[in-house]
């Protein structure tokens, strides 16, 4: 299937649109799921469930879901480091930092995307115009956070410390990121988001077995019901899309989730816990599209065809 034709444009943007809004409502998912449940474990159960079920579903419709044990590291080193070191300090940022401003700092993750881009593939570079809406989306999140810029005094020493963990999560998932599209696994990508998605539930458990207070958690309906939702949108729905589209789409572009993503948890947190949305949000909200806007229209340049013809034949499904 080495010759299959590109997906067609309305696939990609459907991927897009699943991404841009479902990733965008896990962050009011994960605040409430963690309300009561310790974030480890809270993964652990999100990703075991996820991923069980997948790989059940796999083998139910005969796809493949036996791999050489090379194959099932990759998919498990990408698995530990989206989903642990990304998403479960996200979790664990979530009990401190407010859901809005959490997702507005992991839009820096662009930046990260386009550094390891360059370091680890080097073979698409984003054009000028792609550049500058990547600058323009930093101006669109200075412009969300410049009252808590303006009043540094509303940040305590513990939201300042998850603030900048954040960062090293968002560096995580970038890596992550950039590694599954770097080693083209011939995977089924359902099968390979299910491994993933198992593998992260794993670790996620040990590390909560580990580390965390298991005993005496307080499983409510309303947690359940996020852990639930998690599953479903976040993990089935949002991450299945964000996988495929690394096989097809430049990550410079897959990237752009991180701009889009903090405009949807601004909005979802003002519709249903009643957050404040003012003239800052507004305008920030706006550049972020615009940003989108540019670095999705722009032009990749990629190496000349020669250079590219190994990772083609390895792209493989």
């Amino acid at each position: 299937m080495s010759n299959s034709a590109p997906p067609s444009r309305w696939k990609i943007i459907l991927a897009f649109a699943l991404v841009y809004v479902f990733w965008g409502s896990t962050y009011l998912g994960i605040g409430i799921a963690v309300e009561h449940i310790p974030p480890a474990l809270m993964c652990a159960a999100r990703f075991l469930t996820a991923g069980v079920l997948m790989l059940a579903y796999c083998a139910l419709t005969g796809r493949r879901v036996r791999y050489s044990p090379g194959e099932l590291a990759h998919m498990a080193a990408v698995g530990i480091l989206l989903l642990m070191g990304g998403n479960l300090t996200l979790s664990y940022a979530e009990r401190i930092v407010p859901t809005g401003l959490a997702a507005l700092l992991i839009a820096v993750t662009p930046l990260w995307f386009l550094v390891l881009d360059s370091w680890l593939l080097g073979d698409h570079h984003i054009s000028h115009r792609g550049t500058i809406g990547l600058g323009i989306g930093i101006v669109g999140v200075v412009v969300l956070i410049w009252p808590e810029l303006l009043h540094p005094s509303s940040l305590g020493r513990r939201e300042l410390w998850w603030s900048l963990t954040l960062q090293a999560g968002s560096f995580s998932w970038a890596l992550g990121s950039v590694l599954s599209k770097k080693w083209k696994i011939s995977a089924d990508p359902f099968a390979s988001t299910a491994w993933q998605v198992t593998f992260a539930g794993v670790t996620n458990l040990a590390f909560a077995l580990l580390v965390e207070r298991t005993s005496g958690v307080t499983w409510t309906l309303r947690g359940i019901s996020a852990i639930l939702y998690l599953v479903v949108c976040g993990s089935w729905i949002g991450y299945t899309a964000y996988i495929w589209l690394l096989q097809h789409v430049p990550t410079s572009k897959v990237s752009t989730y991180a701009y889009v993503n903090p405009v949807v948890a601004v909005f979802l947190g003002w519709l249903v816990l009643h957050e404040r949305i003012d003239r800052y949000i507004l305008m920030g909200s706006a550049i972020i599209v615009a940003s989108v806007v540019l670095v999705t229209s722009a032009k990749i340049h990629t190496r000349p065809a020669e250079e590219e013809l190994p990772a083609v034949e390895a792209a493989g499904d």
